[in-house]
């Protein structure tokens, strides 16, 4: 018997299971029947397009069969689907392939009653048996294969493989159950009750398969002879699903209940969604497309892995869920079904990438996805919660999808100066602005309060002018400049721009510039390379100083994050230091002869816009001796 150690995260993952407090235990059988569907599904494309396989399959029709038994408490679900060879089952099961697992196992924290509830907001497929199971044994064998294989573990560190004998293709999955708490499972009534509740449309019928005392039926002659009826046990094979793919049936007949319970079987999910988009095309393409838009987000949604959420039929055969190309990378949080008329059964991968007819359906789609979200933004409540999970995602499609980037716009929402609790819309940020104004202006940081606070904003809140906090800057920084305009008003950094209009005109600038000529020429020379410039500003009200940019380094800024992510040196941008002619230290400075002085003033005004500013300062420890210096002698 070849032994063999499950990968880390596996067994990380399966240590969870078998200690799992969580309460929603039935969700294994869900899990494994979605499993066995997946399986059929392939199989079923494979005998349509593999001519190896043609033949011998030409009369196939998938099934699941689950049997039980109440005495040795313990369950089997069997599905005559595609099978696994031993490289798959290694692949499948002692491995974790899928990053949407990955995620799940780098989220636990250790703490078993919150990582159980992790299993309710994600569900592990597979590895949920171990909640129930003291231990199990999978028999399949791979369509096409001579061989079978045996996996059998207890959910320990280990599992066996060894081959075995089977007739037919297909898994058989043979659950012992664990205890008394749990022997529930290996009953007639649970089990149709849980697939009535989430499998009730597998596409494939799922047979239970169960022995019933049932009493004899007596012919008119028996009766008459006076025989009596005597009880004998009868093996049933009844058909607990309704089988038919839930998205084809016409919508007056489904119930939100119908559309849910779908949901969890394809999504994993225990929670129901926060949007369900059911639509049937009809015209130069004949489509069917139903999706849902989660209550929590992926737990894979920001890896570079992540699993595709949607699965592609053709007349009702599966085709593939691995394919990132279905819809936009940035609704990689959508999870459903699209089903093409239209579509060759033996469409390649290559061809999706290239097809008029699935090209249509994704720019349909995506245009029926955004114009659902716009209806669901109306409910503040239910739009607060979508906006706090699927914000930054709809970011990436400004930069992604120029044909509905205004669209999008109007679907985020921003952190803003006007109110430090409620977001704002695009929309409302333009009907709030005087009528002057024309721009959208925004500050981007890693720190909310940071940015709250920042000098910069002074003038425009002396001037009443709205700012837009933007706190996410691994994405604003780069998203936010490449958007350009919101219906005519452009968007504009305030680190690039001209302060708004202040109680001075042109010719007291020139004298304030001409009075502080020296100072601002001597402020350059200390700082030297460290700064692009020194400039007087009127922006500043409180503040001593600032930091700002031109455009052509915020632009370097804000490609920085691709150069790095190539693997090229970015080039340092070096800051402008703004300085306030009317605060007292630049007033005092200007009149000092003291060099010294000039010079630890000097960098002190650069490195205090610095920390203003969220950035970090040079030089700690020569920031620190300066300032102490200063106060020293300032007490």
């Amino acid at each position: 018997m070849a032994k063999h150690q499950f990968q880390t995260e596996v067994g990380q993952l399966l240590h969870l299971m078998t200690h799992s407090l969580y309460s929603n235990k039935e969700i294994f059988i869900r899990e494994l029947v979605s499993n066995g569907s997946d399986a059929i599904d392939k199989l079923n494309y494979l005998r349509l397009t593999d001519e190896s396989l043609k033949e011998s399959f030409a009369s196939w029709k998938g099934e699941i069969n689950i049997s039980f038994d109440e005495k040795d408490k313990s369950l089997t679900i069997m599905d005559n689907g595609i099978g696994m060879n031993e490289e798959d089952m290694i692949n499948s099961i002692g491995t974790i392939a899928k990053s949407g697992t990955k995620s799940f196992v780098e989220a636990l924290t250790g703490d078993a009653k919150k990582d159980s509830n992790l299993i309710g907001q994600f569900g592990v497929g597979f590895y949920s048996v171990f909640m129930v199971a003291s231990k199990v044994d999978v028999i399949s064998k791979k369509a096409g294969s001579e061989t079978a294989y045996k996996w059998s573990s207890e959910g320990t560190g280990e599992f066996d493989l060894v081959p075995c004998t089977k007739e037919s293709n297909g898994t058989v999955i043979y659950i012992k159950l664990k205890d008394e708490e749990v022997s529930e499972f290996a009953s007639k009534y649970r089990i149709k009750n849980i697939i009535e509740k989430y499998s009730n449309h597998i596409a494939y019928p799922i047979f239970l398969n169960y022995d019933e005392e049932v009493m004899q039926e007596l012919s008119e002659e028996d009766e008459k002879a006076g025989k009596k009826a005597e009880k004998k046990i009868e093996r049933k094979h009844e058909q607990i699903n309704e089988a038919t793919a839930l998205w084809i049936q016409p919508k007056a007949k489904l119930k939100e209940e119908d559309y849910n319970n779908f949901y969890k079987s394809i999504s994993q999910d225990s929670n129901d969604p926060m949007l369900t988009i059911h639509t049937k095309t009809e015209g130069v393409n004949e489509y069917t497309t139903l999706f849902y838009i989660p209550q929590n987000a992926p737990f894979d949604m920001y890896r570079a892995d992540y699993q595709s959420g949607i699965k592609l039929y053709v007349k009702r055969v599966f085709i593939t869920d691995d394919d990132k190309e279905l819809l936009p990378t940035y609704l990689r949080f959508v999870r459903g079904i699209i089903d093409s008329e239209d579509l060759p059964l033996n469409v390649s991968r290559e061809i999706l990438q290239e097809n008029r007819i699935l090209a249509n359906i994704k720019q349909s789609s995506v245009k029926k996805i955004l114009s659902e979200i716009k209806k669901l933004s109306k409910d503040e409540e239910k739009y607060s919660k979508f906006i706090g999970q699927y914000n930054r995602a709809l970011k990436e499609g400004v930069y992604q999808d120029y044909t509905n980037k205004e669209a999008i716009l109007e679907l985020l929402r921003y952190k803003s100066t006007n109110d430090d609790k409620k977001l704002t819309s695009l929309e409302d940020y333009k009907n709030r602005a005087n009528s002057e104004q024309k721009a959208i202006y925004y500050i981007v940081g890693e720190n909310e309060k940071v940015l709250r606070n920042s000098p910069l904003l002074e003038s425009y809140k002396k001037n009443s002018i709205e700012v837009l906090i933007l706190d996410d800057k691994e994405i604003d920084e780069i998203i936010t400049p490449t958007i350009g305009a919101f219906k005519e008003w452009q968007f504009t950094d305030v680190t690039t721009a001209e302060a708004p209009k202040v109680e001075v005109n042109e010719e007291e600038n020139k004298k304030v510039e001409e009075e502080f000529k020296d100072i601002v020429s001597k402020i350059k020379e200390k700082l030297g390379d460290e700064v692009k410039d020194v400039k007087i500003t009127s922006r500043l009200s409180e503040s001593a100083s600032c930091i700002t940019k031109d455009s052509q380094d915020a632009q370097m800024a804000a490609m920085a994050h691709m150069f790095r992510a190539m693997g090229q040196s970015v080039p340092e941008v070096k800051p402008i230091l703004e300085i306030n002619p009317n605060h007292e230290i630049v007033k005092k400075l200007q009149a000092s002869k003291d060099e010294d002085l000039i010079e630890d003033v000097s960098w002190i005004l650069l490195d205090l816009a610095k920390i203003s500013d969220g950035v970090d300062v040079s030089d700690r420890v020569s920031f620190t001796k300066r300032l102490t210096k200063i106060t020293s002698l300032a007490i």
